[in-house]
C-alpha cells in the first residue's frame, strides 16, 4: 500500500526505526484473517518484521507496540500472536 497511498512504511531516524501505521492487508492489499484478530495481528507483524530487516534491524530490536483493536474483548488473541 506505500507506492499507492505515499508513505513510508518505516522510517530510520538515527539508531531509530519508526513503523508506520500497519493493516492486516495482503500484498494485493485485501484483509487477512477478517474476523480473527490472532490472524491479523501475525500479519501486521510479517509486515512489520519485513519493513524492520529492509531497515537493517528486526523484532527482536522491538522497545514498543501499539495496537488498536475494535472490540477491547479480543486483547488475548492479540497479545498471543
Amino acid at each position: 500500500m506505500e507506492e499507492i497511498v505515499g508513505f513510508s512504511r518505516a522510517v530510520r531516524v538515527g539508531s531509530f526505526i519508526a513503523i508506520g501505521g500497519t493493516a492486516p492487508v495482503d500484498a494485493s492489499g485485501k484483509t487477512v484473517g477478517v474476523g480473527d484478530v490472532f490472524a491479523q495481528t501475525t500479519q501486521c507483524f510479517e509486515i512489520i518484521k519485513a519493513a524492520l530487516e529492509q531497515a537493517g534491524s528486526g523484532l527482536d530490536d522491538i522497545v514498543r507496540t501499539r495496537v488498536i483493536l475494535t472490540d477491547i474483548g479480543t486483547w488475548k488473541e492479540a497479545i498471543e500472536a
